[in-house]
This record gives C-alpha cells, sequence and structure tokens, in this order.
C-alpha cells in the first residue's frame, strides 16, 4: 500500500532510460485536505487507472495496468470526500 501522502517527502519517478529517480517534495500544503462539516454538493473525481511505466509494452497492443496503485488512488480521493465518476 502506498505511504500517506502528509508523510511522503520523497517520491520515485520512471526515467526515460527505464530506471527510478528520487525526486524530493517541497513544503506541505497550509490549506487542509478536506473541509468538515456537511456539505450541499457532490464532487465527482475522474479518477481513471494509473499505469505501470516500468513495464515493457506496446500500449497500442496491450495495457500495463497498476491495479493496487489503482486502488490506493481512488481510496485517497475517497478520504478526501470526492465520489469517483466511473464513465465520464
Amino acid at each position: 500500500m502506498l505511504d500517506s501522502p502528509t508523510t511522503k517527502t520523497t517520491l520515485r519517478l520512471p526515467t526515460l532510460s527505464g530506471g527510478v529517480q528520487e525526486y524530493r517534495l517541497g513544503a506541505a500544503s497550509p490549506y487542509p485536505s478536506m473541509v468538515k462539516g456537511p456539505f450541499n454538493r457532490v464532487a465527482f473525481a475522474a479518477a481513471h487507472v494509473v499505469a505501470n511505466p516500468l513495464a515493457l509494452y506496446d500500449p497500442w497492443v496491450d495495457t500495463a495496468i497498476d491495479w493496487d496503485a489503482t486502488m490506493a488512488f481512488r481510496r485517497h480521493l475517497w478520504s478526501l470526500g470526492f465520489s469517483i465518476a466511473e464513465a465520464m
């Protein structure tokens, strides 16, 4: 499972050569991640799937979906109060 976005300070990003490179995040946002209390609207997030950037595949023929990362991202959006728009 992914680390909480409030505790992770570095990301491992894919490089063109197929490796990974560390990227250090900046300062945390001063704004709250979620407003407390009732809300009079439903906000939908178009949460598509997360691709595996290090997979060797032809995107015209096959897919390399990282389902664990996809579901972790959707759980993160749900924790922020978003609903998920399954078909846009």
